[in-house]
């Protein structure tokens, strides 16, 4: 499999996994109407957005980023989460501070799927 597409798929399905916990733990500030389909194509806008719009965002936050440490990278994850709800009406998250707890639970799940993803590959 092409090595770029590969990347896309995990990340497709990292965003979706991601969203999907938050949605659990969030029930009352993300809903998705209980579609598993409504997950998977937030899941693909949310990949497309980390894809071509953050890589923007970093850089226009660069001062804010490096003056709080890197920890205002939580900030703009919350806000790819918060414009792909707006992008994608069928998952609606009421506030900016879901979409920032969203975009924690998504970054933990990338950081663990990465984690087995890597220890599978040395074996």
């Amino acid at each position: 499999m092409n090595r770029p597409l590969y990347r896309f798929l995990v990340r497709w399905l990292v965003c979706s996994l991601g969203l999907w916990i938050a949605a659990g733990f969030l029930s009352s500030s993300i809903t998705y109407d209980n579609k598993l389909r409504v997950i998977i194509l937030a899941g693909l806008m949310l990949a497309v957005i980390n894809i071509v719009l953050k890589p923007a965002l970093i850089i226009l936050s660069l001062p804010a980023i490096l003056f709080s440490l890197g920890l205002f990278m939580i900030i703009i994850n919350g806000a790819t989460v918060f414009i792909a709800s707006k992008l994608y009406t069928p998952l609606h998250i009421t506030n900016f501070w879901a979409a920032v707890f969203a975009g924690m639970v998504i970054g933990l799940v990338n950081y663990l799927v990465t984690a087995i993803l890597e220890d599978v590959k040395k074996t």
